[in-house]
């Protein structure tokens, strides 16, 4: 096992059923998580000074790329869903002073831990955004909910009857945070090892090598896996779970034939949550469910006067 000092950490009618309450964090939160992850990233971009948009980021057969150009594009693509983005967590910011809403940081680490042992492996909604972006999209989310929620009764005997009926949802396995390559050939596999212990990025070299295209295109990451994991080659499973943060392993078969290299970016330890702990998240959700629809947080708009300049 390998460790790379030198990596980058980058920065989801009628009676719920345990299906529902596992998933519905991931279906209500990731939606958000994108979009405020590209409002830091084009954060980013802007200049930090007067000559700043003039510096050149790239450049084509010598015609220079400006950081002002690369700046314009980002914003045309992703301008409105970012500020969009921004103004509603500002209006959930706004409600929950009003409505005098708290939420705690164990109430996000309890949707966090909910999210990774329910993600799919396919899904790449969760990749690379960065631990501080999830939280804040999360806590918008849980401002919404509780401001939604807050006048609906739900009997304690129900909330106490669904943990019983479900308690194996609240027992958190340790989650993975997980990269892959795919290559062709033991001796291309053992050759990026060996770029990993010079120094090289695992991000990199798995968008370079790598014959698994979906995950390709984001460096390798496969999010969060679980060892009981049934959608993945249980090679991967085993050398992720032997792996400690920061390791890599060697080429590793698998089960199609071809070859692997694994790195563990994260390890989301695993937690068994009592009721004390979920009796108001399970409230929450129960009374989420006799919501005749879906409200976002434009319908509170009217109400903190909030005004959209953006132009189309």
């Amino acid at each position: 096992m390998r460790s790379n000092h030198n990596r980058e950490r980058r920065p989801e009618p009628g009676r719920p059923t345990k299906k529902t309450l596992k998933t519905k964090p991931v279906l209500v939160v990731l939606g958000l998580l994108l979009a405020g992850n590209l409002l830091w990233f084009i954060a980013w971009l802007i200049p930090n000074g007067p000559s700043g948009g003039n510096e050149e980021v790239a450049s084509v057969d010598g015609n220079p790329i400006t950081r002002e150009d690369w700046l314009v594009a980002m914003e045309e693509q992703y301008g409105q869903e970012t500020l969009l983005e921004l103004v509603n967590s500002k209006v959930m910011e706004t409600a929950a002073k009003k409505y005098d809403i708290n939420v705690s940081e164990e109430e996000i680490d309890l949707e966090l831990a909910l999210i990774r042992s329910a993600q799919d492996a396919s899904d790449s909604s969760l990749q690379a955004l960065n631990g501080e972006v999830q939280r804040q999209k999360i806590r918008s989310q849980l401002i919404l909910d509780k401001v939604l929620t807050k006048d609906i009764v739900i009997n304690d005997d129900e909330i106490e009857s669904f943990f019983k009926e479900n308690q194996a949802l609240y027992n958190i396995p340790t989650t993975y945070r997980t990269r892959m390559m795919i290559l062709p050939t033991a001796d291309e596999a053992k050759s990026a090892v060996k770029e990993l212990d010079n120094g090289s990025s695992f991000d990199v070299l798995a968008r370079e090598r790598s014959l698994d295209s979906a995950s390709a295109s984001l460096g390798g990451d496969i999010g969060y896996i679980t060892p009981q994991q049934e959608n993945m080659d249980p090679a991967i499973i085993d050398a992720a779970t032997k792996l400690k943060a920061g390791e890599w392993s060697d080429s590793i078969n698998l089960e199609d034939g071809r070859i692997a290299v694994v790195y563990v970016e994260d390890v989301a330890e695993g937690k068994s949550f009592k009721y004390d702990q979920v009796k108001d998240h399970i409230k929450r959700e129960l009374a989420l469910e006799q919501l005749p629809q879906s409200v976002s947080p434009e319908a509170f708009w009217k109400e903190f006067d909030t005004e959209w300049f953006y132009s189309e």
